[in-house]
């Protein structure tokens, strides 16, 4: 359980950062659940990325990724086989596309960071399938959050679930410590084996964001120097929420406050997951 040098470099927030960090998260995924209506053949992902921008500002906070280490652009978008931090431009969602939205905001300081798959129209049996095992994944991910657990505790039983149902784990790309900056120790990855890795503790915080492949795990970054596409071209899906450790257990920032937690989204509420 040798958490070693990461380890201590991690923030161990107080009880009172919460509330920061809960106001930012709900924030995010308003932003998502905001988008749901828009997400549909023919639209562009400049669209999208325009009105997630648009409802940041309006709602008092500032989009984080827009200019960060150069990224031009208010939120990530990445279709089909585009892993992750794909750059919203003129391309036209197509029927059949699943696209993954990724927001992060600035309220009060505090960064809110989430992200969800989505459908334009009807997705094929083989995408529903990976949309389902990732989001499952992340739920149980979250689930192995505790006190005294590990972070290796966490990629296992990702890694374990996503490997069972014949697909694969990016292992280039991983969650982040999170709080009053975008990116801080530690590193949270979707793989690895019980017991190894920094252990859990009350205030820290931090994203838990698996990015699961239909086909091989590798990945290769594009010239824009953003966008990672996976190597063979086979669909890739992610699903991200911020937790907070607590005494008993964690703490979602960034559940879906309209119960939109997974596609098909409807306009009624669903209860939250376990």
């Amino acid at each position: 359980m040798d958490g070693g040098t990461d380890a201590r470099r991690i923030n161990i927030y107080a009880l009172e950062d919460f509330a920061g960090m809960r106001a930012a998260g709900r924030l995010a995924a308003e932003a998502l659940d905001m988008i749901v209506p828009h997400v549909q053949p023919g639209i562009t992902t400049a669209a999208l990325d325009r009105l997630c921008h648009q409802f940041v500002l309006d709602h008092g906070a500032t989009p984080a990724p827009l200019n960060y280490r150069g990224y031009p652009k208010s939120i990530c978008t990445s279709i089909n086989h585009v892993v992750c931090h794909g750059i919203p431009g003129e391309r036209r969602l197509e029927e059949g596309d699943i696209l993954n939205i990724d927001v992060t905001v600035i309220l009060n300081g505090w960064h809110g960071d989430t992200s969800r798959m989505f459908v334009a129209g009807t997705p094929s049996t083989r995408a529903r399938k990976l949309l389902d095992v990732t989001h499952e994944a992340l739920m149980r991910g979250v689930r192995a959050v505790r006190p005294g657990a590990t972070l290796g505790d966490i990629g296992h039983v990702i890694q374990a679930f996503v490997e069972s149902q014949r697909f694969s784990v990016v292992r280039d790309f991983c969650g982040h410590g999170i709080g009053r900056r975008f990116h801080e120790p530690p590193n949270v990855l979707h793989f690895g084996r019980p017991g190894e890795g920094p252990v859990l503790r009350p205030g820290m915080f931090f994203t838990i964001e698996p990015m699961v492949n239909a086909g091989r795990p590798e990945v290769k970054v594009l010239d824009d120097g953003w966008t990672a596409v996976t190597r063979d071209r086979s669909l890739s899906a992610q699903f991200e929420h911020m937790v907070g450790v607590t005494e008993d257990g964690c703490e979602v920032f960034t559940y879906s406050p309209a119960g939109l937690h997974k596609p098909p989204y409807t306009s009624a509420p669903t209860r939250q997951p376990a």
